[in-house]
Order: structure tokens, then C-alpha cells, then sequence
């Protein structure tokens, strides 16, 4: 399961992106998310799931660590 921090965060639209641990940015909206998206913050670790997207790279089940 992939790794990385949340480097940004755009609440009033509800997704964000975080960064893995090899420098790529994977986005997630706030339904993928598996914690209160309000309760997020950048800077913050996040494991995720890969998931298929037309768009790049995109993060599914995303939740807080630690």
C-alpha cells in the first residue's frame, strides 16, 4: 500500500494531492477519503490505494496515519 504526505489541501472544493515517498503527487477527492476529510491536514501521513484514472494519478481509500 502506497505511502506519502498531503502536500495540499483545497477544502471549500473538497479534494486534495498527496506527494508518495518518491515524489509523485497522487490526487484524492474528499469521497475516497476514509476519515472525516475536515479533519485532514497538509503535512500529515496518508496511506492510500492506487486507482485507475484517464486524468493521472489517483489516490482511493485514502486515510490518516498515526
Amino acid at each position: 500500500m502506497p505511502g506519502g504526505t498531503i502536500k495540499r489541501l483545497v477544502r471549500d472544493r473538497g479534494f486534495g494531492f498527496i506527494r508518495d515517498d518518491s515524489g509523485q503527487e497522487w490526487f484524492f477527492h474528499r469521497s475516497a477519503v476514509q476519515v472525516d476529510f475536515d479533519q485532514l491536514s497538509e503535512g500529515q501521513r496518508a496511506s492510500f490505494d492506487e486507482e485507475p484514472s484517464d486524468k493521472g494519478p489517483r489516490a482511493g481509500n485514502a486515510r490518516a496515519e498515526g
